[in-house]
């Protein structure tokens, strides 16, 4: 193993250090922070790319902005929370990761992700696998009368779309009626069974957000506010992302 030693000078200027400081609630320790491990012992990214929240940290602390710059390690890490739930000073690591995926160039971003990202800003559907709202609307109709034709005790089924003044507005992942349509029916029974008043809409219908992974706040912001006027537009109470 390669050690590398740095040297860090007084007027050494680090954003990321800076924004951990910001998110050290009043009192907390960061030399305490360092020695505990309890957001490695838990994170799904832990090990991946040769990083892990504690030494992503540690990095961040010591002013290593080029090194974190360069990580992969930040795509890595899903936003779960998993580390601020166990961290006793609750630092928000994930805020720094996302941080960091902002400072990176957006060509540089990973396909995957921007691809999705760009793809949901094509139409209203906001789906990241480029359906629209009448690509939808076909399929829920199809898998509908397929569920009441073959599934005995389920041919007053509903799933309703557009539905204005409904209670609930649901949202979908866009993958499910893309490739998976069966996949949707449960939760469409579930509403059933408990009584909801519930519909989807042809605007805002995929629940997905590619552009917040991505740290396209813009983006994001676009998408979000797409969906939540969707749900004003027909006059929901509640808005429900199954994502």
């Amino acid at each position: 193993m390669t050690v590398e030693s740095v040297k860090i000078g007084k007027e050494r200027k680090s954003i990321f250090k800076d924004k951990v400081m910001q998110l050290l609630p009043d009192g907390g320790n960061l030399n305490a922070c360092l020695t505990c491990g309890a957001c490695a012992s838990g994170c799904p990214a832990t090990g991946l790319a040769d990083m892990d929240p504690r030494r992503f940290l540690r990095m961040a602390a010591m002013g290593l902005d080029d090194q974190i710059l360069k990580t992969e390690w930040v795509w890595n890490c899903t936003l779960c929370w998993r580390c601020i739930y166990v961290c006793p000073m609750k630092i928000d690591i994930p805020q720094l990761v996302y941080h960091a995926r902002k400072s990176w160039p957006r060509e540089e971003r990973p396909k995957g992700i921007r691809a999705s990202c760009d793809m949901a800003l094509v139409n209203e559907s906001c789906s990241a696998m480029g359906a629209s709202g009448e690509d939808f609307r076909m399929v829920v109709e199809d898998v509908l009368e397929e569920v009441r034709a073959s599934q005995p005790g389920w041919e007053n089924l509903t799933a309703p779309i557009n539905k204005a003044g409904a209670e609930f507005f649901l949202n979908q992942n866009s993958r499910e009626p893309v490739t998976e349509p069966d996949e949707m029916v449960p939760l469409w029974k579930i509403m059933s069974t408990v009584g909801a008043d519930w519909t989807y809409g042809t605007k805002g219908w995929a629940a997905e957000n590619y552009c917040m992974f991505m740290a396209d706040d813009e983006n994001w912001e676009r998408i979000v506010r797409i969906k939540a006027k969707a749900v004003d537009d027909l006059g929901c109470k509640y808005w429900v992302n199954t994502e």
